[in-house]
């Protein structure tokens, strides 16, 4: 974990409930969300701006990496339940980063196109920033953001992000949209 952050008090893996808000619960994942994950990684729309959609088995790995977060730094990707219904409709959180030589917390996040449109990703992201400053103490909150993929660069934008630079991140040119704890603070 990056020197400055702070380990949340409580690491229990196994579904905890991490965030809520009016329309969302933000919890761990469980072996039991494969299938969604799968629903939103392994659709090629929605992964349209990733270089690859994704199989049941990259789903797998996918819970089983947030969990090992968790466990390691209290923090990870985070299954989106819909309170209306009870449904994973996708998943979002922070996550530490390596980019050009710089370790970031990008709050990253991934929605079923069923359920796109209705403020989801920016209402999850926004409690993931204010979560990454309250809790984490992050000086600066970063979204790694493909210069095509307009909808993601919206939900930055509509959280008080903006353009730092463009970095090159999984060997592609993104830009870095950023918020640090002042600007947060201040909005």
């Amino acid at each position: 974990m990056e020197a400055g952050l702070s380990k949340p008090a409580s690491t229990r893996i196994g579904g905890g409930i991490v965030l809520e808000t009016e329309r969302l619960i933000l919890r761990q994942f469980t072996d039991n969300d494969v299938d969604a994950v799968f629903a939103v990684i392994g659709d090629p729309l929605t992964m349209k701006f990733y270089p690859q959609t994704f199989t049941r088995e990259d789903a797998l790995r996918w819970v089983t990496k947030s969990q090992e977060r968790y466990r390691t730094e209290g923090f990870g990707l985070f299954a989106v339940v819909l309170k209306l219904n009870g449904k994973v409709i996708g998943n979002c959180g922070p996550v530490m980063q390596n980019v050009e030589g710089e370790s970031l917390l990008e709050v990253g996040y991934h929605f079923r196109r069923d359920y796109w449109g209705h403020g989801y990703a920016t209402e999850a992201a926004r409690a993931c920033v204010e979560y990454a400053f309250r809790q984490l103490g992050a000086p600066k909150v970063v979204s790694f953001i493909l210069p095509e993929n307009q909808p993601s660069q919206r939900v930055a934008e509509r959280n008080g992000m903006t353009v730092e630079k463009l970095v090159t991140f999984h060997d592609l040119p993104h830009l870095m949209y950023a918020i640090t704890r002042e600007s947060y603070a201040q909005a």
